[in-house]
């Protein structure tokens, strides 16, 4: 009876992997920029997934903007047509982190991926765009139906064309910025950092049905968009989960030094190259501990 049991566990962690593999970025996904490279995924711990996610939002390819267009204007809708025409030059990168590093994590991270999507939906219908509001209901709705010891830290940011790159942050570590003039990673203004706790670890002030939830330890401020205007030509972003933060052995960090140093190495390559370059050393420095992703965003060097 006990093989039995230990049979049908296996058999239902091969079927959760099974279905959990529909949250793997296929390579079609990953957006296409003039002028801009992106390219990234997850290294899991254990199994095909695990609890880091990454969603791509390729306004161009994932949504029929033109038909989007031709609605806002019909409805004289002219702030949701000017968004939507903003969308064709922009894409969107959603890196979270579940509290965890095992399979069944990517539960939260499939949960996340669903009600995210859908939010984007109801954005785009409404406004034009993805805009904070979405933020707010995720993080209400994930503080309605999660523990108190499994949340995730998040980061979405959206990349244009011209380089402008804006983010929003819950705890999540900060992007790296690597100058192609300077030749190193260069500081970013904390002003320009603005973060808020865990998804779902608070209330939001912003909720008005805030009354009904009990929270003894305060609310989430609003959430703020953080503006960075550094991309010039050859630069670099990376944005990453901490399994690449605290990559380490015997002490010894692979964050930012070496990180630094690869980049250096790379940047004249694609994203996905210094992608590939980066996967390379860091499985050659140590064997991973966590779940590591990352996703590199290079603007292209015009001559």
């Amino acid at each position: 009876m006990k093989n039995e049991n230990i049979d049908h566990l296996k058999q239902e962690l091969e079927n959760f992997e099974k279905i959990s593999e529909i949250l793997i970025t296929p390579p079609g996904e990953i957006p296409e920029l003039r002028n801009i490279e992106i390219y990234g995924e997850s290294i899991p711990l254990y199994g095909l997934v695990g609890g880091d996610h990454i969603i791509y939002v390729d306004f161009n390819k994932r949504y029929d903007l033109e038909s989007r267009i031709r609605r806002a204007e019909e409805s004289k809708s002219e702030d949701i047509k000017k968004n939507l025409v903003l969308n064709k030059t922009r894409a969107g990168i959603l890196i979270a982190d579940v509290s965890g590093h095992s399979i069944t994590d990517a539960y939260l991270a499939g949960r996340l991926h669903d009600a995210f999507l859908i939010g984007v939906l109801y954005e785009l219908d409404t406004y034009g765009n993805i805009t904070t509001r979405l933020f707010e209901t995720l993080n209400t709705r994930f503080y309605n139906s999660s523990t108190i010891d499994k949340y995730f830290t998040m980061i979405y940011s959206e990349i244009s064309e011209n380089g402008n790159f804006r983010f929003i942050s819950a705890a999540h570590p900060e992007p790296i910025v690597f100058s192609n003039k300077y030749d190193k990673i260069v500081e970013i203004s904390k002003e320009r950092l603005v973060t808020f706790p865990p998804l779902g670890m608070f209330p939001s002030e912003e909720d008005i049905d805030k009354k009904r939830h009990i929270s003894l330890l305060g609310y989430k401020e609003k959430y703020t968009i953080n503006e960075i205007n550094l991309m010039g030509s050859g630069d670099i972003i990376v944005l990453y989960t901490d399994g690449l933060s605290e990559h380490h052995k015997n002490g010894d960090d692979y964050f930012p030094n070496r990180l630094e140093e690869t980049l250096r190495k790379t940047k004249h390559f694609s994203s996905r190259e210094i992608f590939l370059n980066l996967k390379e050393d860091i499985m050659t420095f140590c064997p991973p501990a966590d779940d590591i992703s990352y996703v590199v965003i290079k603007k292209k060097i015009i001559i």
